[in-house]
């Protein structure tokens, strides 16, 4: 991980000190190009500019030509990105009005138990299928339970969170009565208890 950063590092000051390298070809050949030729010559570099004024002619373009392919580099990354994200959302918002019961139950734990992060079993479809639509995100911490199987820990991406409401996941809109009560621990996805057992025993 280290080896990691320390080459993302040196990475990082190679580029910016090209960027700085090609910035000064580029004031130095403008300047010499268009200043004026008294200055030139009272600066001893008329002949200079003369003898070698392709080649400065050259700098300049190739600097110039480097800052617009950097220019379009990031105009095409952001557009990836935007076209990422936008593909996500309506993945997101086709998945939520197609929910199973299974992948809502799994939703409400979030809700019923207050938490944004949920250990969950990486083998389980629900938790499969909401990931593969971009609804959980995975966020790391894997385990490995002989019964149980591996687990990991997940959290409802930002994305999805301006979908998932109370009418969405069929929760009540205040406090819960007691068959609501009773019909929403009934209906909870049968791994929840596995995992409370398999972090006891782990403990």
């Amino acid at each position: 991980m280290m080896k990691m950063k320390t080459g993302t590092i040196k990475m990082l000051n190679s580029k910016r000190l090209f960027v700085s390298v090609m910035s000064w070809i580029i004031v130095t050949c403008t300047s010499l190009l268009f200043a004026p030729k008294y200055l030139l010559a009272s600066l001893s570099l008329d002949k200079l500019v003369s003898e070698y004024g392709q080649f400065i002619g050259l700098g300049l373009i190739i600097g110039v030509a480097y800052f617009l392919s950097q220019i379009f580099a990031f105009v095409v990354d952001e557009s990836i990105v935007y076209l990422r994200q936008k593909r996500t959302v309506e993945t997101i918002e086709v998945k939520v009005k197609l929910l199973d019961p299974a992948e809502r139950a799994l939703l409400r734990e979030f809700f019923l138990q207050g938490q944004t992060i949920l250990t969950l079993p990486q083998n389980e479809l629900a938790v499969k299928n909401l990931v593969n639509t971009s609804i959980l995100e995975m966020l790391g911490n894997e385990r490995h339970y002989a019964i149980q199987g591996p687990t990991a820990e997940y959290k409802i991406s930002m994305q999805a969170r301006n979908y998932l409401n109370r009418d969405v996941l069929r929760l009540p809109a205040g406090e819960p009565s007691a068959d609501e009560m009773n019909y929403l621990i009934k209906t909870r996805p049968h791994f929840i208890n596995g995992l409370v057992q398999s972090r006891k025993h782990a403990a």
